[in-house]
């Protein structure tokens, strides 16, 4: 099992010191969420928690993920890292694909690239990109990006884009695509790319959306082989639980260890101590 250190809601003044540590303790990545900004009124309610309200607290951070990736990879040499999850539709697809590839040659190859069509319409519609028909725009924008990542000249012609011949560099290394969401639609996109994300969830949950994974990816003749889910767990807390959602075809768990020891309200040298103490606790340097 891997182990992916979530840095949603963290002072980004403590995040190159906790990349570090989880560097050097053999953590496996780093989760990095998105949001551009936090409205204070929306009309969209909060999709995943029952009663719509946000997981977090107004003036939490959310650093910019691609300037927080080209700075942590700086500082750390295998940790890998993850969106949880970026939103292409939200943007235009060039400034996107630049963003992206240049964090992904900085990293050196250890980006993993976390995407979701959102759920936010009020903050899409500052952003200046329309809401409707964001899950096409987001397959579109996902093969143009491909393109663009490519060495050499890039012409194409979609629905929504229309690119000239052009050139995009630094030409980064493989991205791998991990899309995230709970729905069925969600997990049909999945299903096309190298990956899926999962929210916080029931480790139930989580192993009857990767039997439907196993099934989509059936239909179209691929493996699991070949193919990563990380998600949070709600409900693990063992060595046996997470023995547990690795037998059932979890690769990665994305978690906040400290939580376990020291709450949300956490600080850093407890944060630190937190990611020393849950691998000792589930003797994942044994």
């Amino acid at each position: 099992m891997k182990f992916y250190v979530s840095m949603a809601f963290m002072d980004t003044r403590e995040a190159v010191e906790v990349a570090r540590a989880a560097d050097d303790l053999g953590y496996d990545g780093m989760g990095i969420p998105d949001h551009v900004v936090n409205l204070e009124t929306l009309r969209t309610p909060y999709p995943y928690t029952k009663d719509g309200k946000r997981r977090w607290e107004a003036f939490t951070d959310w650093p910019d993920p691609w300037v927080m990736i080209g700075a942590l990879a700086l500082v750390t040499t295998r940790l890998k890292f993850v969106t949880t999850v970026y939103l292409p539709a939200m943007r235009d697809p060039y400034s996107a694909a630049k963003a992206i590839g240049t964090a992904a040659y900085l990293a050196e190859g250890r980006l993993e690239l976390g995407v979701g069509v959102g759920w936010c319409e009020d903050e899409f519609e500052l952003l200046g990109q329309q809401f409707a028909r964001r899950g096409k725009r987001t397959d579109e924008m996902l093969e143009l990006m491909k393109k663009l990542w490519e060495p050499g000249w890039t012409e194409f012609d979609g629905e929504f884009y229309s690119t000239p011949r052009l050139e995009m560099e630094p030409t980064p290394p493989p991205i791998p695509i991990y899309v995230g969401g709970l729905s069925d639609v969600a997990l049909r996109r999945a299903a096309r790319h190298d990956g899926w994300i999962g929210d916080l969830i029931s480790t139930e949950a989580a192993l009857q959306r990767v039997g439907r994974l196993r099934e989509l990816r059936a239909e179209k003749g691929l493996t699991m082989d070949d193919f990563t889910v990380i998600t949070p767990l709600a409900d693990a807390f063992t060595p046996e639980h997470y023995a547990r959602a690795e037998a059932g075809g979890i690769q990665g768990i994305i978690t906040m260890p400290w939580m376990f020891y020291s709450g949300p309200e956490a600080t850093l040298a407890q944060k630190i101590d937190g990611l020393k103490r849950f691998r000792e606790d589930l003797a994942l340097d044994g």
